[in-house]
């Protein structure tokens, strides 16, 4: 929404609120910018604080420093984040919509700290709002890939659902047979151990904790490490032929006929570079 249709829509609005929501929302006017940009900024120093609160040597000397910052950058997110609430006009939409739940997680782990010890470090979910990163560089047209990769994933939930339930099946029958084959004495602890191996084992991780002495407990072993290889292919050919039937869908863009440009929008009307209809 421009400028003027704010004025002409919410003339109620005080000049103070239109310059706060000109400056916090229209991110095409220079002080909308400059405030995106700004914000960024302000969010990697916030998450960079925290993860360096977690590394021991530097929470010794520099803790409370840290701890300073950090509580300084909330309190500049919490105003940001009523600011938001106060000069948007519908503000149940804004609150409950993606962007504003995350500038809500974004503020409240350092208030939890206070009760939690360690809920700080949940900060870090303040990088999803680097997602303006889009907006700001006008990079919105590549949002459309991915749009398109959300789709094929929905759309191919039900068989990614079906996959997983018969992994489930497998690893916990090849868990069980395992545990029948090793028992105790040989780490197979339980058969919730020994499902725990299968699905390692399945995935190809092999963290290598427990392992079967007998011999046929490493020949079923080996029957489910190549059989992983053949399981980890699955799911990405699902995804993939949703993909391609999405972009068979997909409308073509338009292609200028006089100087053959075909980075138009699909509802162009005339040639971004010539003006030429098209």
């Amino acid at each position: 929404m421009s400028v003027s249709e704010i004025e002409s829509k919410n003339l109620h609005w005080s000049p103070w609120r239109r310059k706060l929501y000109k400056i916090i929302f229209e991110h095409d006017t220079p002080a909308g910018k400059a405030f995106d940009v700004v914000l960024l900024w302000v969010i990697l120093l916030s998450v960079l604080i925290v993860m360096l609160e977690s590394v021991s040597f530097i929470k010794d000397r520099y803790g409370n420093v840290l701890r300073i910052m950090e509580w300084c950058f909330t309190i500049l997110f919490t105003i940001e984040y009523i600011l938001r609430i106060v000069v948007i006009d519908r503000t149940v939409r804004y609150i409950f919509s993606f962007y504003g739940i995350i500038d809500f997680l974004s503020v409240i782990p350092t208030y939890l700290s206070i009760v939690f010890v360690g809920g700080q470090y949940l900060l870090v979910i303040r990088t999803i709002r680097l997602l303006r990163v889009f907006r700001i560089l006008k990079l919105v047209r590549y949002t459309g890939e991915g749009r398109l990769l959300m789709n094929a994933l929905f759309a191919s939930r039900y068989k990614i659902i079906v996959f997983f339930g018969a992994v489930m099946i497998t690893v916990i029958i090849c868990g069980t047979v395992m545990y029948l084959i090793e028992g105790e004495e040989n780490g197979f602890s339980s058969i919730p151990r020994s499902v725990y191996w299968a699905i390692v084992t399945l995935t190809t991780v092999g963290y290598g904790d427990i392992a079967p002495q007998t011999v046929i407990g490493q020949a079923l072993a080996s029957f489910i490490m190549l059989m992983g290889y053949a399981i980890i292919a699955v799911p990405t050919g699902i995804v993939t032929a949703e993909i391609s039937q999405a972009n068979r869908k997909r409308p073509t863009p338009k292609k200028c006929p006089k100087c053959q440009l075909d980075l138009h929008d699909i509802d162009a009307q005339y040639c971004k570079r010539c003006g030429t209809m098209l």
